[in-house]
């Protein structure tokens, strides 16, 4: 079942008398439990991708359809509120609030929301992240491998159905780097989730279940069919 979709998804600067293509009529489907890939090099529009993906720009034209709910045909709030409840966002500076320490900043977003928090569903995330012991410890306590998985786990307390995830092993060292992809994967399986991760680093990418590449705005690789 397809779960994020794009149609003919285009977003343009314009820059005096250049228009710049940073997406250029993206057609993409990522079904429901799958760990994809995006790659490409720097300018390539990758993140551009992600961040419309996510409803956090808008696109120039073209649609994105989030577990059948076209996201752009939402006022701004609604979108904000569908955003907080269905996507998880991580990413690589992690974004941490530095007064809050572990645990305050995991449960942010429930309270944001205004819901309750699910005590054991929060402890289970602390467990299987290895944070259990830190939750009392503030950011700047932290190695930034732990810090990476703190935001993860930010991402995943709202039980979203989708992670979106912007070079999210960009500032950490290579075996790091390892450990927390291998986390993503076991907790995108462990509770069910659709997860997409933006990178240039091709061994990590080789971690995901499917590759896409986008070169100049243009998908050049979906890395195989995914049925609509």
């Amino acid at each position: 079942m397809v779960v994020l979709q794009t149609k003919s998804l285009k977003k343009y600067y314009n820059q005096t008398e250049i228009t710049v293509k940073a997406l250029d009529g993206v057609d993409l489907s990522i079904s429901h439990g799958e760990f994809v890939a995006i790659v490409g090099t720097s300018g390539s529009g990758k993140s551009t991708l992600l961040n419309i993906l996510g409803g956090l720009d808008c696109p120039t034209e073209g649609r994105v359809i989030v577990d059948g709910k076209e996201i752009f045909s939402l006022k701004d709030e609604e979108r904000t509120i569908f955003r907080r409840r269905k996507i998880g966002f991580v990413f690589q500076d992690y974004n941490l609030v530095p007064m809050l320490n572990v645990y305050e900043n995991i449960v942010l977003p429930i309270q944001l929301d205004g819901n309750d928090i699910d005590q054991s569903f929060v402890d289970s995330i602390l467990s299987t992240l290895g944070l259990t012991e830190k939750k009392n410890s503030m950011p700047n306590q932290l190695s930034g491998g732990q810090q990476q998985r703190v935001a993860i786990a930010r991402a995943l307390v709202t039980k979203p159905s989708i992670i979106l995830a912007d070079e999210p092993t960009g500032n950490l060292d290579s075996k790091t780097s390892q450990d927390v992809i291998g986390l993503m994967k076991t907790t995108a399986k462990q509770f069910h989730q659709t997860t997409v991760v933006i990178t240039h680093n091709e061994e990590i990418a080789q971690a995901a279940d499917r590759i896409i590449r986008i070169e100049d705005g243009r998908i050049v690789s979906k890395g195989g069919d995914v049925d609509a």
